[in-house]
């Protein structure tokens, strides 16, 4: 990069670690470096949430499902948009859990299921999760970062080659910890927002530079409508041959996020808000605050697309206003690939090189060649050089997976930095950097949170001092930011990115859904039913990833020396069939053939089903009342529930309550207006009906993608950039006033009294 694009990473980079620095002196106590002293704005909630949830494995992981499956799906989203609504409004489950003012769903299920030791059991199995999951961040910012910047692989430093990764990785994760360690929950809230708030002007910049630069008539419809039947990028009528992120993936995750709405929370900022209201204002404001964001990750896939298989960018003329073509960019990436994948390996590099090396040119024309498919890429070439040269023996096929994936993953960043110019080049990096900073901060404080408050906290028969409690909480942060640097150097993965998020996850959400939900809904809960949930949920979503992970190198050996190949094809195939082509299972020697979402929904019913029937065959009705403090617990702070008549049917939909103000009122109405009015109705509820009686044409699609992905969004997020960008300002200042004004309560460190405990009727 040139001299302005460092510039442009390094100094709001030095802004943001003072900003951490600063933070130190309002840690005063436990609740304050864990929960912000639960004194938090709607707003600086809001815009820190989008940083700490967004992050360069996001933007990788959305370019590499982009690549292979398009837009189409996407329209089925909007299915999500009542249930986002509801969810939101209603506060389901964020209001609940503020009610029950635990620090950490570990101290919530030990009061309600009265067991320390199945405590300290989940906790162990969500962080775990977590953590493994987590932990990939680093390493795929580290690969993103070598191949954006154009880094070698390894780097001499006083004549010793260390490796880029591993150096870019502890930069990476020593940053995290520097931010974490002055103030906790304080440092992030205050650095997520900041960074936030320099995001959106990024966003806008660079969704300006795409319009500018890549013509949707002349560059983008013609690829993305150049596909064979049954696997259209833009036509959600047309995608029933598409596989791993199509509709059955979509029907996961959104029965996982309703499933799943409280199983992370608690050790991240669902605890910081002022009240349960503010809380739940956060979460609406949500809706909002993503704006030019999702325009962005949207844009950016599509880019990817258009430029790696459009004809107008497979050669320099004209029709290409770039310095590189999409046929140099396949050659580079893929020698780049193998000197990492056979590092030891000189031999078979060289040879594979030059086989690349000698790959013809591709230039392809849409309407006069056949449609692209999911086996008819451009990069099949390549692909089928290099698994030739590797061979069919189980090493080849674990290398070639490795290549492919690796391929996949870093085709955007590779894009990227050869079409953005100076100045652009240098504020996509300080995106990249923020985004993976306020994530990779986030989720190491969340687990070390968890650590302490759910595994070590348990096991202490005696309060503990403040003093002690906050220096447990730095260690604990330290130690876990060398378990993550640990997995990232040597834990890899062979799946799509989403589809490996995905599994690592269901070590915890397979089995966690009920445990959460029934918990903070349900009486009738109890801890029979919870182990359940976790024997048979998270049991499951274990065994299939220990499948995914030795499939080529293991099992399917195994299965083809002892003749098991085809009786267990057979099996798979009858299995699915009901299920076609939405599932579709059968036998791969490079990759195990029941996907990441088909195991996890596998796992969320097997959990459900057996919390159910393990808590009613020892069923103890449990004191509800006393965990959410109401009625006779209440302690004077108790929202009365507004009765339902024909007056009150909208307002109680949009969970309107006597907390709402004039302000609250209106963006509540807003928020439902554009999810559910237009999102639901109007452009997904009309058109599908539309559909069903005169099925649009290619050019409709076309329109309706451009119009309803691209310029309403834009126009919202314009508007959104400015007001988030007003509200962080404000909300951060009074967060500040606000915790230098709070009084301090020892007591409250998220340890649980005997008498608290299980409380049962």
């Amino acid at each position: 990069m040139h001299w302005i694009d460092w510039l442009i990473v390094v100094v709001p980079f030095l802004v943001v670690l003072g900003l951490a620095v600063y933070a130190r002196r309002y840690a005063r106590g436990v609740a304050d470096f864990l929960a912000a002293g639960r004194v938090a704005g709607r707003y600086v909630i809001s815009v820190g949430d989008l940083t700490a949830a967004l992050s360069v494995i996001t933007l990788v992981a959305g370019a590499e499902q982009s690549y292979q499956v398009g837009f189409g799906v996407g329209f089925w989203n909007n299915i999500m948009a009542p249930i986002g609504i509801v969810l939101a409004l209603t506060g389901y489950c964020t209001y609940r859990w503020r009610e029950t003012r635990c620090l950490s769903k570990g101290q919530f299920i030990e009061i309600r299921y009265g067991s320390k030791s199945f405590r300290v059991v989940t906790a162990a199995v969500s962080t775990i999760s977590e953590m493994v999951t987590n932990a990939i961040g680093p390493a795929v910012a580290a690969n993103f970062f070598i191949y954006y910047l154009g880094l070698p692989h390894r780097i001499m430093i006083f004549g010793i080659g260390l490796p880029c990764y591993a150096i870019i990785v502890t930069l990476c994760l020593v940053c995290a910890l520097l931010i974490i360690w002055p103030a906790g929950r304080i440092s992030l809230l205050v650095t997520d927002c900041f960074q936030g708030l320099l995001t959106y002007p990024i966003f806008v910049i660079i969704v300006g530079f795409i319009i500018l630069n890549f013509s949707w008539d002349v560059d983008i419809s013609p690829i993305l409508n150049s596909r064979a039947p049954e696997q259209s990028f833009i036509n959600p009528y047309d995608v029933a041959q598409l596989r791993d992120f199509n509709i059955f993936a979509l029907i996961v995750s959104v029965f996982s996020g309703v499933m799943n709405r409280a199983s992370w929370i608690g050790n991240d900022t669902t605890n910081s808000g002022r009240t349960p209201h503010e809380q739940k204002m956060a979460g609406i404001l949500g809706s909002w605050r993503n704006g030019f964001a999702y325009i962005m990750i949207s844009l950016i896939g599509i880019i990817v697309i258009v430029f790696m298989n459009s004809g107008n960018f497979s050669s320099k003329g004209e029709s290409n206003r770039f310095n590189v073509t999409n046929n140099q960019i396949r050659n580079t990436l893929s020698h780049k690939v193998l000197d990492e994948v056979l590092e030891n390996n000189d031999a078979m590099r060289k040879r594979l090189n030059d086989k690349i090396n000698a790959v013809p040119d591709v230039h392809y024309r849409p309407g006069v060649d056949e449609p692209l498919s999911a086996t008819n890429k451009l990069e099949n070439p390549y692909f089928e050089t290099v698994r030739q040269e590797l061979g069919d023996s189980p090493e080849g096929r674990y290398q070639y997976q490795k290549f492919r994936t690796l391929y996949q993953q870093m085709l955007m960043p590779e894009v990227l930095r050869s079409i953005f110019p100076v100045g652009l080049l240098g504020l996509f990096c300080l995106l990249m950097v923020m985004l993976l900073i306020s994530t990779d901060d986030s989720r190491i404080f969340n687990a070390a949170g968890c650590l302490v408050q759910d595994v070590f906290l348990p096991f202490l028969h005696h309060r503990i001092s403040p003093k002690a409690h906050l220096l447990l909480l730095r260690l604990t942060s330290l130690g876990v930011t060398l378990l993550f640097f640990v997995i990232a150097l040597f834990f890899s993965q062979m799946d799509y990115i989403n589809m490996f998020t995905t599994i690592m996850c269901a070590l915890w959400l397979g089995g966690a859904g009920p445990i959460m939900v029934f918990g903070l809904y349900s009486r009738f809960g109890n801890l029979t039913g919870a182990w359940c949930a976790i024997i048979f949920g998270s049991g499951t979503s274990l065994l299939g990833l220990i499948f995914q992970r030795n499939w080529a190198l293991s099992i399917y050996p195994w299965l083809e020396s002892n003749s098991l190949v085809a009786p267990c094809d057979g099996a798979l195939r009858m299995l699915c069939a009901p299920f076609e082509p939405w599932i579709h299972w059968e036998m791969n020697p490079v990759k195990f053939p029941i996907n990441s979402y088909e195991i996890f929904m596998i796992s969320m019913i097997l959990a459900i089903s057996t919390y159910i029937i393990g808590s009613y065959l020892t069923y103890k009705p449990f004191d509800l009342d006393k965990l959410l403090h109401r009625g006779k617990y209440s302690d004077g702070h108790e929202t009365k529930p507004e009765p339902w008549t024909p007056s009150t049917i909208l307002r109680k939909l949009v969970s309107i309550t006597p907390e709402y103000t004039l302000g609250d009122k209106i963006i509540a109405w807003s928020v439902f207006f554009y999810s559910f009015v237009y999102a639901f109705c109007l452009a997904f509820g009309a058109v599908a009906i539309c559909n069903i009686f005169y099925p649009w044409p290619r050019e409709w699609w076309d329109t309706y993608f451009y119009t309803v992905s691209l310029v309403v969004p834009g126009i919202v997020g314009c508007i959104s950039t400015v007001w988030f960008l007003i509200g962080g300002i404000v909300d951060m200042r009074r967060l500040f006033r606000d915790l230098a004004l709070r009084q301090e309560d020892k007591t409250d460190n998220g340890q649980v009294d005997v008498t608290d405990a299980g409380v049962n009727q």
